[in-house]
């Protein structure tokens, strides 16, 4: 699998140096519509990388090594092979979001305003939640299960506080490469020696 020298085949081993497009995008879209499909499964964490080693669901092994800043979305085109009509994908599961809106507290008075958003810290970073803030939304990866989650925002019930689960998929596109990587990388199981805590962005 060749193109403009972005794939290098050594052996059984296939080189990557950078994304050509992605799935969702003209022309790919209509090229990929009978194409051969090969998959590179990464989770949340490992998509954060530049470089690593993955085997595909072919049995390929790839290997990976892309410019610092550049990060891998769902669905970027790894490896296309015109002759042969196959394409390598790279295919990233990411956990889902909760988006909690806090846009209603600024109809509050001043102390209510400020003891809210206090109390809302508070809450979130007892439950060692990683967060990035982005305006009046804060996102919090999923660390436990939904009902879990909901169950410590239900507990609290913070006014002028709303708060939805969202798909990863959803939300990556508003995130700088850093906020993703302190949502999805953060939201490893305890124990991976990923730091949590509070990450705030105001732009």
């Amino acid at each position: 699998m060749t193109v403009n020298d972005s794939v290098q085949r050594e052996d059984a081993l296939i080189r990557i140096g950078e994304v050509l497009g992605n799935e969702a995008e003209e022309p790919w879209v209509a090229r990929l519509a009978d194409a051969h499909i090969d998959l590179v499964m990464l989770d949340q964490w490992e998509a954060q990388k530049s470089r690593f080693r993955r085997p595909t669901t072919h049995g390929a092994e790839v290997a990976i090594s892309l410019d610092r800043g550049v990060q891998l979305r769902n669905g970027d085109i790894l490896g296309w092979d015109a002759e042969r009509n196959e394409a390598l994908i790279a295919r990233i599961i990411l956990k889902d979001v909760m988006v909690v809106e806090v846009d209603g507290v600024t109809a509050l008075d001043p102390e209510t305003l400020v003891r809210t958003c206090i109390e809302l810290g508070h809450a979130i970073g007892n439950q060692h939640w990683p967060t990035v803030v982005k305006g009046t939304k804060v996102f919090v990866p999923l660390t436990v299960d939904h009902a879990v989650m909901s169950s410590v925002m239900k507990t609290h019930a913070f006014e002028g506080v709303t708060y939805s689960f969202s798909s990863g998929d959803e939300v990556i596109p508003y995130l700088a490469p850093h906020e993703s990587r302190r949502l999805f990388g953060g939201a490893e199981p305890p124990g991976t020696g990923h730091s949590h805590g509070a990450e705030h962005n105001h732009g």
